[in-house]
Parts: structure tokens; sequence; C-alpha cells
């Protein structure tokens, strides 16, 4: 991969050096965050069929209204995240910061749904 942004590099060749590693099974999906400027996205997936789970985000309409920072909201995506995932009968995952440092946003949504009760 070619970018022109060190930062892009360094996030790719950390996330490749985890996914190496870090898998999905239907038992216990890869719960993956992506943070964007604006907003923060999370998905569960299982890797042994290539799928979607679930997912959960910033920009959906329910979180839209939510008034607060972004660190807050994130913590609203993350009891989110849990409260679907337990629903579907989903009680443990195996985290994937993405390459993100486990700080900030990613650290709060993790924290919230470990809250919530999901196990990683």
């Amino acid at each position: 991969m070619v970018t022109s942004n060190k930062k892009d590099f360094r996030r790719f060749r950390i996330k490749h050096r985890v996914r190496k590693i870090v898998h999905g099974t239907p038992d216990r999906p890869r719960m993956t965050v992506f943070r964007s400027s604006k907003s923060i996205y999370v998905q569960l997936i299982d890797d042994l069929a290539h799928k979607t789970l679930l997912s959960a985000s910033s920009a959906e309409k329910t979180m839209t209204d939510a008034k607060g920072t972004k660190t807050e909201i994130a913590k609203l995506v993350g009891k989110s995240i849990a409260d679907k995932a337990l629903q579907a009968g989903i009680s443990s995952v195996v985290f994937d910061r993405n390459g993100y440092l486990y700080h900030g946003r990613v650290k709060a949504l993790a924290d919230a749904a470990r809250e919530g009760g999901l196990k990683f």
C-alpha cells in the first residue's frame, strides 16, 4: 500500500501485524473499530464466513441526537454494540483496535462494551 501520509502507513503496518494473529469465529467474533475524524464505527465480524454479524456507529439515527464530546459518544456506541451482541447471544469477542492506539475514543468504546457485558 502506498500512502503519502506517515500516520496512515504506520497504522496500516500495525493493522496487518495484528490481523495475522487475531481471527473471529462465529462463537467469538472479532470486534473491530474504525475511527474517523467525526464518527466512530464498530463491527462484529465472523472471519471464517467473511460476514459482518453486527455493527454500531455514532452516525446511526439513534446516535445523531446524542450530545457530548467524541469520547462520550464512543462510550454510547460501546454500550450499544454490547446490548446488540447480548441480544444476539454473543457474550465474548476478540478485540481488534485496527492499528489505532488503545487510548482515548478507542479505549472508551472498549471499556463501555466491557461494562455492557462483553468479555474480551
